[in-house]
């Protein structure tokens, strides 16, 4: 959520900044609205003030023998005009609270405008593999080497949706235990959290109102506001796991991961670029979220992305990292890079990770602050998350560039102490 004392300091700062993102920001009403709220309120400690002097004269008209009825009288108007005053207030900052949690958040300077054709590479790890050999694509080499049952999968649940078999549901949980050790090696604190969360959840992460209609809801009860939905990735857990609370400063960096399917409402396409395992409706994920000082989420921001792209090199995958202009980071971050995967088969690159920086517009949402030792006021922390990381993108990419003329795959280094020393996948 954006902050309203930066609004109300330069305007048309904010309104230039949200362009970047395609934004059109118009916020003549919301300051009209704060204008009458503040005005609200200082009536209404006047008349708070009036009635506390009108009281006072009780006691010596009692004394006098004095009437006291017309005292009551006007203390009871009073009353009705504060309790007014106090509804006016609230309704007013009912309004603004709503237009400013609809209104993505603020990019970062440094962040180019536009969409994706404004993204940038900044670093290339690895070469592309070469292959002597007729190549072929992630479906094929799953499907002969019995890693995935795609049709099976479609029984079950539709499109959209795959079955891990044999080779396929080691190599998947191969993947997840060597996240898990890499993170616990850097003192980040292992999550299970629901897969239910309340719609608080998706509001706090910044998900909601907008992006209501793109997950997966129980329909428990027909008013959003009371029903759950399952989690579309653990970053909207975690980022509400302090909602409305104040951490002690000494606490911060707080460094969590978490191990989820995620569930999305992301229909597959029928484009070669979205075959197989590329996007579907349920995946398996490793998410890093961060709770850090402002003054260290830069610093923050860099280890994340360090992580993500060091968890892809010791697989010896050759990928990039892009960074996304304003328009393409989702509506709550303030900048994002992405992991990008080079899958041979199509020319391009997919990402496997996005890293970002909300800065202090999820905290903001759902309350989340520090105690500062300087002023010992509460502030808003900054929270980050990044994907540590997504196997369905993974594994095409492990398969196509490990692929070998005979039809089998050889296995990464570091999967291989989790598959029972196991260096190759054969039909």
């Amino acid at each position: 959520m954006l902050d309203l004392a930066k609004i109300r300091s330069n305007p048309q700062a904010v309104v230039d900044a949200l362009a970047k993102k395609g934004y059109k920001a118009d916020f003549t009403q919301i300051i009209e609205w704060d204008d009458q709220r503040k005005a609200a309120i200082t009536e209404v400690e006047r008349l708070k003030a009036q009635k506390n002097k009108v009281s006072a004269q009780i006691p010596a008209l009692k004394k006098a023998g004095q009437p006291v009825q017309p005292i009551f009288d006007e203390m009871r108007k009073l009353g009705d005009e504060i309790a007014e005053g106090d509804k006016k207030a609230a309704d007013l900052s009912a309004n603004i609270y709503n237009a400013l949690a609809s209104m993505p958040n603020i990019p970062d300077d440094d962040l180019l405008p536009g969409e994706k054709e404004n993204n940038q590479v900044i670093r290339i790890f690895g070469e592309q593999p070469k292959f002597d050999f007729p190549l072929k694509n992630h479906v094929d080499i799953c499907t002969d080497l019995g890693l995935i049952d795609y049709e099976r999968g479609v029984k079950l649940s539709g499109n959209g949706f795959w079955i891990y078999r044999g080779m396929g549901a080691r190599l998947e949980w191969a993947l997840l235990n060597y996240f898990i050790d890499e993170h616990l090696a850097d003192g980040y604190e292992f999550i299970l959290p629901p897969y239910q969360l309340g719609y608080n959840c998706g509001f706090g992460a910044g998900q909601f109102p907008k992006f209501s209609d793109e997950v997966y809801w129980l329909d428990v009860d027909e008013d959003k506001k009371r029903n759950r939905f399952m989690l579309p990735t653990a970053e909207t857990a975690l980022v509400n796991m302090y909602a409305g609370e104040i951490i002690d400063e000494s606490k911060l960096p707080m460094k969590f991961f978490a191990y989820s399917p995620c569930f999305r409402k992301e229909a597959g396409s029928a484009r070669t670029e979205e075959r197989g395992m590329i996007r579907g409706h349920q995946f398996n994920k490793i998410e890093m979220v961060q709770y850090a000082h402002p003054d260290h989420s830069a610093e923050a921001f860099e280890e994340l992305v360090n992580k993500a792209a060091r968890l892809v090199e010791k697989l010896g995958l050759h990928f990039r990292v892009s960074k996304l202009a304003a328009g393409d980071c989702s509506a709550s971050m303030a900048r994002t890079y992405d992991i990008e995967l080079w899958i041979p088969s199509m020319g391009i690159y997919k990402e496997c990770s996005s890293v970002s920086n909300a800065n202090d517009y999820q905290a903001r949402r759902n309350n989340t602050r520090y105690r500062d030792s300087k002023t010992g006021r509460p502030a808003y922390v900054h929270t980050l998350n990044g994907s540590g990381l997504a196997t369905s993108r993974l594994i095409p990419a492990i398969v196509e560039q490990y692929q070998n003329a005979d039809g089998s795959v050889t296995i990464p280094e570091a999967l291989r102490k989790y598959l029972g020393g196991i260096d190759k996948i054969t039909k």
